[in-house]
């Protein structure tokens, strides 16, 4: 590309300390189908070899052009705003060092750009789990469709992706309204979007992936995203700010109107990411959370919670009640219509979450589950709660369970109960039989053991992972429930051999870690297939030997 010419695209790749992952993210836009371009790296003060890394990529390709902040910014909108400074082309992309943009990211941007007028076209974003790879589409339903919209009131849902990456911006469309990254701030791209959608005429959606997000989520503390740095009060308080400024703009730019819209989002999606988590809180950091989170709550609109799933609510009104225990228990199976562990009746035949009537009005109308027909409702949809009490590890990668059942709206009958556990590695199920016995009304008890070597896998053998789960009968029905492990138990893992002659596996037994916090087994292949061995040659035993070391 001659340099003196100005570009079609300006792609700014912001970096600070990645220098092992910059070259992937820049060779992801030099391997654009639109060559037409120019890329900046934006290097926010790096103190490892990112600069190196930077200069050599310049060096190699002369539409790479390095700019290197004088110190560090600590965050993103400062590396963006000052490559925005020096972008020459007429439409600008960001991305940053950890992520990609597909091969045809610019050229599909750009033919949406060029088919009419628009302030900017938006696609799909891909979601990759660094530690999986499995792919998938974020808010996919939002970007299922080719269409342009006459502005954010076409579509409101919009505000849930806030993702600045995932569009092209017309670089007349950000100079006319002085639309630049906030500094200093963090979230940043939830402002900048929020004001982008508003303050847009027309914008254009395409259904093409346009980046490649990399997530990693239990990544170290050090260098997890923000996202994944709920578990600092600091973070709370950045998001709720970050709120609190695009309310402001809402009223100072005429779109008022949008503000339930805007707080769904906020109870949907930022605030439900820390309900999750709760179960993993402290009383200490549940006080402080509250502290943070209540006066904000309080200026939320009315009509967005009651777009929100009762589960949800119920969490909601009970850490603004400073309920904050059972606020911690009901966040535990969010989404997997886990019940609470008990219900109240109050003399009008309403039913509560809970161990008491609520006290207040607006309690009472958060808590109350009767809609919900617990008691009625067909019992492959009836709603338990399973939990392991005591977990006690056996011989190799077996491990006793005390399972302690809540059937809080009294769907089973009196007496004991025949319950199995199942779990599917594979297409083959494991399926454990064992007895709850009755402790009291609503209340059943159970010893299991659980043997993965006793499962039937595929003699190609099985990697992944599985939970756990307790199936129910009553009256020709069958019901599945998640099973709810401790917290904090130390995982384990053993070496099982399978007489189905599948390969030896490793199996690890664990909590999940993260929402809902069920019981996880995870096979990992070690060896060949039992059918396979008497073929081995001596190179072929090599080979398995290699894969074997390369998988543990």
């Amino acid at each position: 590309m001659n340099t003196t010419r100005t570009p079609d695209v300006t792609v700014t790749v912001i970096v600070h300390n990645d220098a092992g992952r910059l070259p992937r993210a820049v060779e992801s836009v030099r391997r654009q189908t639109h060559r037409d371009l120019e890329i900046v790296i934006s290097d926010d003060h790096s103190t490892d070899d990112t600069p190196r890394v930077a200069r050599e990529l310049a060096a190699a390709d002369p539409r790479i052009r390095v700019l290197r902040l004088p110190e560090n910014s600590g965050g993103c909108s400062a590396p963006r705003n000052r490559a925005l400074e020096i972008a020459r082309a007429p439409y600008l992309m960001f991305l940053d060092s950890d992520d990609e943009l597909p091969p045809g990211a610019v050229a599909v941007l750009l033919a949406a750009h060029r088919e009419r007028e628009i302030d900017f076209a938006m696609g799909a974003v891909r979601r990759i789990r660094v530690d999986t790879g499995r792919r998938s589409t974020w808010m996919p339903h939002l970007v299922a469709e080719r269409r342009t919209l006459d502005g954010i009131e076409d579509d409101p849902r919009l505000f849930f992706e806030h993702l600045s990456t995932s569009k092209m911006y017309a670089r007349a469309f950000l100079d006319r309204h002085d639309l630049r990254f906030p500094e200093g701030i963090h979230y940043e791209d939830q402002l900048f979007s929020a004001r982008a959608y508003c303050l847009a005429k027309r914008f254009t959606i395409v259904p093409e992936p346009v980046y490649h997000w990399y997530i990693a989520p239990y990544a170290g503390s050090d260098v997890a995203s923000i996202s994944n740095q709920r578990h600092l009060l600091t973070n709370v308080a950045d998001r709720i700010h970050v709120q609190r400024l695009i309310d402001t703009f809402l009223v100072e730019s005429g779109h008022e109107a949008l503000r339930e819209d805007k707080d769904h989002k906020f109870l949907k999606h930022d605030f439900r990411m820390y309900a999750g988590d709760l179960p993993y809180r402290d009383e200490e950091w549940l006080t402080s959370f509250a502290d943070l989170v209540d006066p904000y709550l309080e200026t939320l609109s009315p009509g967005a919670y009651a777009r929100l799933p009762r589960a949800e609510r119920v969490v909601l009104r009970l850490i603004r009640d400073r309920r904050l225990s059972e606020a911690r228990l009901a966040a535990r199976g969010l989404g997997h219509s886990v019940a609470p562990r008990r219900l109240t009746t109050d003399g009008d035949g309403r039913t509560y979450w809970g161990d008491r009537v609520p006290d207040s009005v607006e309690a009472r109308r958060e808590l109350d589950l009767t809609d919900l027909e617990l008691d009625t409702r067909p019992f492959f949809g009836a709603q338990f709660r399973h939990e392991i009490t005591e977990l006690t590890r056996g011989p190799g990668a077996c491990v006793d369970l005390t399972v302690r059942t809540y059937d809080p709206a009294l769907r089973l009958p009196v007496g004991p109960q025949r319950a199995n556990l199942v779990v599917s590695p594979g297409r083959r199920r494991l399926t454990v039989p064992f007895r709850l016995s009755p402790v009291r009304p609503g209340v059943f008890e159970g010893r299991v053991r659980l043997d993965p070597a006793a499962a039937r896998l595929p003699l190609s053998g099985f990697a992944g992972v599985r939970h756990p789960l307790v199936h129910l009968t009553c009256g020709g029905q069958g019901n599945r429930s998640v099973l709810l492990a401790p917290l904090d138990f130390p995982p384990f893992t053993a070496r099982v051999p399978y007489r189905s002659g599948a390969a030896p596996h490793r199996v690890t037994v664990e909590p999940e870690g993260h929402v809902p916090g069920r019981l996880q087994l995870r096979w990992t292949p070690t060896g060949l297939p039992a059918t396979l061995r008497p073929l081995a040659t001596p190179r072929v035993r090599r080979a398995a030997r290699l894969v074997a070391s390369a998988l543990r």
